[in-house]
């Protein structure tokens, strides 16, 4: 019998706000009412113009900030109910960070670069190794291993970033213009790896801004100052 756990939608808001600078005269709405459930091992985008919303949105998804109002529960936890030290460990083993930047410490390899968060989460020093190997094995990487950042191409340079994301085994993964800094093939190459995750059973989350981009998900959601205007499911692939 499946887990009951598993039922439980891995993303899900109420009436989601935020307002910044609330109190003044100079309030910005941000965010206005957001309800939105993500179900377990699904490919969804975000998409949106600049300012409508949806950079805001991924911060209260990924923990990165709190609402001003509504509620927000993360694989099951309630996170208004948790301190900052709790809501760090939340993040920290649930959620993977990919972003459009890759972030990447030049004078590391790939190896170091993806387990620098394993030392975050104390992990034995002669563990670390393996999991990154494997991370990076995972993303079709075992042989650029002992490369660093600038031996590397702009696509394999994110999929490194990915391999981090993914070295503490989170059930999340946000990427926030994941293909912004890359050309086409390699954009291609990276939506194609999404794909595969969230086959293995990961769920990903895509912010993006591009149609193109946001037509690999499974499902979109529009954002328009503030609020969620509109959700449309990807159209089935013609079978050959």
């Amino acid at each position: 019998m499946a887990d009951g756990a598993s039922t439980v939608p891995v993303i899900r808001t109420r009436s989601l706000g935020k307002v910044y600078s609330a109190g003044t005269e100079a309030e910005v709405v941000a965010l206005r009412g957001v309800d939105l459930t993500i179900e377990r091992g699904g490919f969804v985008a975000i998409m949106g113009p600049s300012g409508s919303g949806k950079s805001t949105l991924m911060n209260l998804l990924g923990c990165l900030d709190r609402p001003t109002s509504g509620s927000y529960e993360c694989d099951g936890v309630d996170v208004a109910t948790l301190d900052a030290e709790a809501l760090a460990q939340l993040r920290r083993e649930k959620i993977g960070f990919v972003f459009q930047g890759f972030h990447l410490l030049p004078r590391m390899d790939a190896t170091d670069n993806v387990a620098m968060p394993l030392g975050y989460a104390r992990i034995p020093h002669h563990e670390r190794r393996t999991r990154a190997l494997a991370a990076l094995a995972s993303v079709g990487l075992a042989e650029r291993a002992d490369h660093r950042p600038n031996e590397l191409s702009g696509g394999q340079q994110q999929r490194v970033a990915i391999a981090r994301a993914l070295v503490n085994h989170p059930p999340i993964l946000l990427a926030d213009e994941p293909t912004g800094a890359l050309d086409s093939k390699s954009g291609e190459e990276v939506l194609a790896l999404f794909k595969r995750l969230r086959d293995d059973g990961h769920t990903v989350i895509l912010i993006t801004h591009d149609a193109h981009v946001a037509a690999h998900a499974d499902r979109t959601y529009v954002m328009h100052d503030g609020a969620l205007v509109a959700a449309t499911a990807a159209t089935p692939e013609p079978q050959p």
